[in-house]
């Protein structure tokens, strides 16, 4: 069994057992979170939200807070002696998935 479900703005399809990064939620390390934005649960019994699957929930336990690798950008501007150099890096949640309940 899998699911669609919905979270920062993002669609991630989830199975039970299964690892997932998904955008930095404020929740301590080692606790419950339920997923209630479904929008899509396959297998046997297939449900299709609209745009939600009514009831259907997922719940995961919060592995690791932590920041992704360093991704460096450069700005040019010609003529105008104009350089700039910046980096970021991406905060995220590693979660694993629970149970699916729909």
């Amino acid at each position: 069994m899998y699911a669609i479900i919905e979270t920062g703005g993002k669609q991630i399809k989830v199975e039970q057992g299964q690892e997932v990064f998904i955008e930095k939620l404020d929740i301590e390390v080692n606790e419950e979170i339920t997923f209630d934005k479904v929008l899509f649960v396959g297998g046997d019994d297939v449900k299709v939200g609209v745009p939600f699957v009514e009831g259907a929930t997922v719940t995961a336990k919060v592995l690791q807070q932590g920041r992704g690798k360093k991704i460096t950008i450069s700005k040019y501007k010609p003529k105008n002696n104009d350089r700039r150099k910046m980096g970021h890096r991406q905060p995220f949640t590693k979660v694993v998935i629970n149970g699916i309940n729909a």
